[in-house]
C-alpha cells in the first residue's frame, strides 16, 4: 500500500471545483500491492493529520485512491471572497449515463463525463432556494427547495420578508431535461415543511407512475401561504404538519400533474395511534448524546426491488415496507444513545446489513477532533433479518481533524465489489473514506483522500457533501472547491480483479437515495475477484489456491464454447465438493466463499453453452 502527500495545486485547475475518482488497473490476480502500509490509521503518523491549509492549495493526502481531476464551480456558482458561502454551496449529485447533475444552493450544474478524466460543463440551471439536492429519472430532473427566498419562477430577486408571498416556492421542482441545452421547469409541488431532501420510488407494478418521498425539515409554512399547513406541535391536533412525510405522485406521461397524494404518519405508536410515537427528544442517560425528537425524516433511502426503505428520521432509524410505494408502512425502528441526528442510510446489496449516519453538529461544526468520541458523528451499523434491525458496530473516519474543519458522517454509496460490502463516503472536511463492512461487527477502512483545512485560524464551510461510485469512478461534490473525480487503486485490501469486477457494473441512472440491485455479469473477473478474497482470508490452503488460480487462467485463455463450458462445470463441481468437506469438518476453509466462487464459475459455464 502506498500513500501520497503533496501540495494541493498539483497542476490542476484552480478555483471552486469538482472531483472524479477512477479505478486504476495493473494488479495481477491474487496479488497484493507492492509496498506495505507504513502508518497507523488514525494514529499520529496518519498522513491526514497536520495537513497544511488553503482554499485551492491545501496539502493533500491519499491512500489507495488517486485524485484524477478537480473542476471549479462555474462562474455565478461561487462567491470569490467566501469559499463556503451557503448561497453557493455545492450539495448532492445524481447520475445518468455520461451526465452528472451537481446540486447547489444557487441551482444545478450539469457536466458531461463521457471522458471521466476530463469532465466538461454542459449547462447550468440558475434557480436559487437551497438545498438543491437533485435526482434524475428519464427526461425528468427533480430538485429540492427549502429556503424562503426561493421563487416559483427560479428568479434571483428573492421573495418578500413576510410570512406570505404568492411568488414563494418551497417544495420539489421538476424540470424536463430532454433538451439539455434548454431545461424547462414543468411542475412545482409546494409542501408545508419545504423540501430538504427527496427520494424517488418507482412503482414496479406501474411503470407509468413515479413516487417522490419528500423529507421536509423546516417549520411549517403559514396556512395563508399554503392551504392546509398547520404550525402546531400538538400531536393531538390531527391536522398538524409535523410527524409526517409527503408522498408525491408523478404521472410520467404528464409530470405537470404531479401532486401530493398522502402525508403518512409513519412515526405513530402502533398501539395507541399517537402520531408522535417514536423518540421524544433529549438524552439517553449519563455520557450519551442529546438526540432530536422524531417528527421528520432527513433522508429516506429506497430499495424498491426489496420493497424496503430506510428512514433516517432525526431521533430514530426506521425501516419501511414500500411494496405499495403510495402507502409506506413502518415495520421496525431503532434508537442509538450515541446519535444526535439520524441523517442518511444505506443498505448493503442483499439487504442483510444497513448503515445509518449521524450528522452531529449539522455538518457545519468540527466533530472529528481528538476529543470527540468515536461513536459520535459516526456511522452505526445494523444487521437486518426478518424485518428487524440489530446493532453490530460503529465506523468513523479515524484520522483526527482540526477545530477549523467541519467534519461528520455524510453521504456515500456502495462500491460494487462482488462478495464484499464496501462503501465510499464523504466526511465534509474529513475527506473521502472507503471502508469494508462485510463483517458488520468489524468495519475496516481501506482507502482515503483528504485535504487540509481551508483556513488555519477560522472555520469556513467546506469539504465533501457526497461521494459516490458511478460506473467505475468515484465522484465527489466538494462544497467549496467544486467537483472531484477519483480512482481507486489496487492494493492488498482491494485487488485489480476485484476492481475489474466492480467496473463491470453499469447503471444508466443512479440517485443516492434510490438503491438499485447490483448484478454482476458472468465474467472471469468476478471469479478471480472471489478467488482473491479466498486467498486474502486464507479460505483455502495455499496449494489449492494456486491450483484454482492456474485452472481459471487456463480456462480464461480457452475459446468460449462447449469444451470450455464442460471444463468450467467440472471446476464448479470440484469447488462445491470442497465446500461440502468444509461444511462437514473434513477440511479447513471458508465454506461460504468457496460456494460463492463455485456459483460464479457455474455462471461462466452457463454463458458458454
Amino acid at each position: 500500500m502506498t500513500f501520497r502527500l503533496r501540495n494541493g495545486n498539483g497542476g490542476r485547475a484552480r478555483g471552486p471545483g469538482f472531483v472524479v475518482v477512477a479505478l486504476a488497473a495493473g494488479l495481477a490476480v491474487g496479488a497484493a500491492a507492492a509496498s506495505a502500509q507504513d502508518f497507523t490509521l488514525g494514529g499520529t503518523d496518519d498522513p491526514r493529520v497536520g495537513l497544511g491549509a488553503g482554499w485551492f492549495d491545501a496539502e493533500e493526502a491519499s491512500w489507495n485512491m488517486d485524485l484524477l481531476i478537480n473542476l471549479p464551480r462555474p462562474e455565478g456558482f461561487y462567491a470569490p471572497d467566501d469559499p463556503g458561502a451557503f448561497p453557493f454551496a455545492n450539495t448532492d449529485l445524481a447520475f445518468q449515463d455520461d451526465l452528472i447533475f451537481v446540486g447547489n444552493y444557487h441551482g444545478i450544474q450539469i457536466f458531461d463525463i463521457t471522458d471521466p478524466t476530463n469532465p466538461a460543463l454542459r449547462t447550468t440551471i440558475v434557480c436559487p432556494g437551497g438545498q438543491g439536492d437533485v435526482s434524475v429519472y428519464g427526461k425528468l430532473l427533480f430538485m429540492s427547495a427549502q429556503e424562503s427566498r426561493g421563487r416559483i419562477d427560479c428568479g434571483t430577486e428573492g421573495t418578500l420578508d413576510e410570512p406570505v408571498d404568492p411568488e414563494r416556492f418551497r417544495g420539489v421542482r421538476i424540470f424536463d431535461v430532454s433538451d439539455l441545452d434548454n431545461p424547462v421547469q414543468v411542475a412545482v409541488v409546494q409542501t408545508c415543511r419545504a423540501s430538504h431532501t427527496h427520494t424517488l420510488v418507482d412503482d414496479l407494478d406501474d411503470p407509468g407512475m413515479l413516487y417522490v418521498y419528500n423529507s421536509g425539515t423546516s417549520a411549517p409554512r403559514s396556512g395563508e401561504e399554503m392551504a392546509g399547513c398547520v404550525d402546531d406541535r400538538d400531536p393531538l391536533n390531527p391536522n398538524t404538519s409535523y410527524w409526517s412525510i409527503d408522498v408525491i405522485e408523478v404521472p410520467l406521461d404528464a409530470p405537470e400533474n404531479a401532486r401530493i397524494v398522502s402525508s403518512p404518519r409513519i412515526f405513530a405508536d402502533a398501539e395507541t395511534g399517537r402520531i408522535d410515537g417514536l423518540f421524544q427528544g433529549g438524552d439517553h442517560g449519563d455520557e450519551t448524546q442529546t438526540t432530536r425528537p422524531t417528527d421528520r425524516c432527513h433522508d429516506i433511502t429506497a430499495y424498491p426491488e426489496l420493497g424496503l426503505a430506510l428512514g433516517a428520521c432525526s431521533g430514530n432509524g426506521i425501516l419501511l415496507d414500500i411494496s405499495n410505494p403510495r402507502d409506506p408502512v413502518r415495520i421496525d425502528e431503532v434508537v442509538d444513545p450515541n446519535f444526535a441526528f439520524w441523517h442518511s442510510a444505506t443498505f448493503n446489496n442483499d439487504g442483510s446489513t444497513v448503515i445509518f449516519t449521524d450528522e452531529w453538529g449539522g455538518g457545519t461544526q468540527p466533530r472529528c477532533r481528538v476529543e470527540d468520541r468515536y461513536e459520535w458523528g459516526a456511522n452505526t451499523i445494523f444487521t437486518l433479518a426478518d424485518g428487524r434491525m440489530s446493532h453490530a458496530s460503529y465506523f468513523k473516519m479515524p484520522a483526527p481533524q482540526t477545530s477549523t474543519e467541519n467534519c461528520v458522517a455524510h453521504n456515500g454509496s456502495l462500491v460494487p465489489v462482488p462478495g464484499r460490502d464496501i462503501k465510499v463516503q464523504a466526511w465534509y472536511q474529513g475527506g473521502v473514506s472507503v471502508f469494508d463492512f462485510t463483517d458488520a461487527q468489524n468495519p475496516q477502512e481501506i482507502a482515503f483522500f483528504d485535504r487540509g483545512p481551508i483556513d488555519t485560524d477560522e472555520l469556513y464551510l467546506g469539504g465533501y457533501w457526497g461521494a459516490y461510485w458511478h460506473n467505475g469512478y468515484v465522484y465527489a461534490s466538494e462544497i467549496a472547491r467544486g467537483l472531484d473525480v477519483f480512482a481507486l487503486t489496487p492494493n492488498e485490501w482491494l485487488t485489480e480483479s476485484e476492481l475489474e469486477a466492480a467496473r463491470l457494473v453499469h447503471f444508466e441512472e443512479f440517485n443516492p437515495q434510490h438503491q438499485p440491485r447490483i448484478v454482476w455479469p458472468a465474467h472471469f473477473a468476478v471469479a478471480r475477484a472471489l478467488h482473491d478474497q479466498l486467498i486474502r482470508r486464507d479460505g483455502v490452503a495455499p496449494a489449492q489456491a494456486a491450483e484454482i488460480s492456474s485452472e481459471l487462467a487456463r480456462l480464461e485463455a480457452m475459446p468460449a464454447g462447449a469444451e470450455r463450458a464442460a471444463a468450467l462445470a467440472d471446476l464448479a463441481v470440484d469447488l462445491w465438493s470442497h465446500a461440502r468437506q468444509v461444511e462437514h469438518g473434513e477440511a479447513a476453509g471458508d465454506e461460504e466463499r468457496i460456494r460463492r466462487l463455485a456459483g460464479a464459475v457455474l455462471d461462466l459455464a452457463a454463458a458458454d453453452r
